[in-house]
């Protein structure tokens, strides 16, 4: 990622990719938190990195958030700050190692289990070549395949070293190899699944045998493992994941933070998760109050998250005012409409964005979300907008509205209100028929 100084940059400079550790220094944006709670001194974050330090043994939590809200920068943060103080951690990109619309809890353990080798592998941890060999002769059923040759080409592609002693490289090369099982080999994957499912508490104190290994190795200071894409799961395969597994995925000896769909948390399943987890919502920034009008603070701070990313020089007068405030706060659908819009500008030739080319791509973010309710949700999402922000009785709209990110959630489920592109598109429709503007 580089600063934008022209239209051409644009698309590198608001990438809708997550700030990754080497970027946060120039590009993060260190004050939304007050305008996302409503309160400087409250911070979902700040509570997780509380809770990790304190060696709390509940530490499993669920990190709640509209998608494009800033979750995984956030998380980015928080592991740079986690590495600061002593604690190894992985992101696991699950998205990249599973296939969300095949996924079981097995499939997290096996992960859980490829991190803290992983991990111990980077800092050089003697975790015992008794350990190893279990977790090696713990697949062997479903690895007859599994040679030699086979392991060294896998290490390498894998980018392992090859001074990494024998056997670790060659756990850590069997689980390059159950990775690409787990996403694209059904009759693999499910004999993974159920060998774990007869033996999940043999499987379970392994990890905790490594975990505790690194823990020694870093002078107490536990592996925090953040689990990244899983608010991307269709309902029922998240409860299909954490629901009926909720004691064990909360039941490891050292912090793990898994990402969770938030429309869900309105679904009555959800009571007994908290039973379970720690539950942390990280909500979007507020750029309007509740009463309607317009917030600024929460205005200036995305305005300063464009600054930190491109000259401000690159929109024309109100501009960026006029995205900002037809995109609700969400930042990945900010990202997306500047985007559309220097792109249309630059085949202008233009050194700027116009209104014109912010209104095109914000009609194009409008088709996108509009496409999503039908004539039977307008009631519902007017009685919203009129002033219903806290007490909505549907919860199974609610629900769906949500994970269409139609309605969006402020101060971490305080109150509700409607995409700013669909009450545009209502009152086309002539469904909103008040002056707000």
């Amino acid at each position: 990622m580089k600063y934008a100084h022209q239209l051409s940059d644009m698309f590198n400079a608001f990438s809708p990719e997550p700030l990754n550790i080497d970027q946060l220094a120039e590009f993060y944006c260190t004050d939304t938190m007050e305008q996302r709670m409503s309160d400087k001194y409250t911070s979902p974050m700040e509570d997780i990195f509380d809770l990790c330090q304190e060696g709390r043994a509940d530490a499993a939590f669920l990190l709640l958030g509209h998608r494009g809200c800033g979750k995984s920068t956030e998380l980015n943060r928080l592991s740079e700050r986690f590495l600061s103080a002593g604690h190894p951690v992985k992101t696991i990109q699950c998205s990249v190692d599973l296939d969300l619309l095949n996924m079981a809890h097995a499939d997290l353990f096996i992960l859980m289990a490829e991190a803290l080798v992983a991990l111990a592998a980077e800092l050089h941890c003697d975790i015992g070549a008794d350990t190893l060999s279990r977790i090696e002769t713990f697949w062997a059923a479903g690895t007859e395949s599994w040679t030699t040759q086979e392991a060294k080409g896998a290490s390498i592609e894998a980018g392992l070293s090859t001074k990494t002693p024998g056997i670790l490289s060659t756990v850590l090369a069997l689980f390059v190899d159950m990775k690409a099982d787990l996403k694209y080999n059904e009759e693999k994957r499910t004999e993974y699944r159920k060998t774990l499912n007869v033996r999940t508490s043999e499987w379970v104190q392994l990890l905790r045998t490594v975990a505790a290994h690194i823990a020694q190795e870093t002078g107490g200071k536990q592996p925090v493992l953040i689990f990244e894409d899983l608010d991307k799961l269709n309902p029922e395969d998240a409860w299909k994941v954490f629901y009926h597994y909720a004691a064990i995925l909360s039941g490891m000896p050292f912090p793990v933070i898994y990402t969770f769909p938030i429309a869900l948390s309105y679904d009555p399943r959800f009571s007994a998760m908290e039973s379970y987890f720690i539950i942390k919502t990280l909500p979007m920034i507020k750029i309007e109050t509740i009463e309607g009008q317009p917030f600024q603070e929460g205005i200036q701070v995305i305005k300063k998250i464009v600054k930190k990313r491109a000259k401000v020089s690159l929109f024309d007068s109100q501009v960026l005012e006029t995205i900002i405030q037809y995109t609700g706060g969400s930042l990945r659908d900010l990202f997306h409409s500047i985007n559309t819009a220097a792109k249309r500008a630059q085949r202008r030739g233009a050194a700027a964005v116009s209104m014109e080319d912010a209104d095109r791509a914000l009609e194009e973010l409008q088709t996108s979300l509009t496409r999503r309710i039908e004539a039977d949700d307008y009631d519902f999402l007017t009685n919203i907008y009129n002033g219903n922000k806290e007490r909505i009785q549907e919860k199974e709209r609610l629900l769906k509205l949500l994970q269409a990110s139609v309605v969006l959630e402020y101060n971490g489920k305080r109150w509700h209100n409607v995409h700013p592109l669909v009450v545009k598109f209502l009152r086309r429709q002539e469904i909103i028929t008040d002056d707000r503007a």
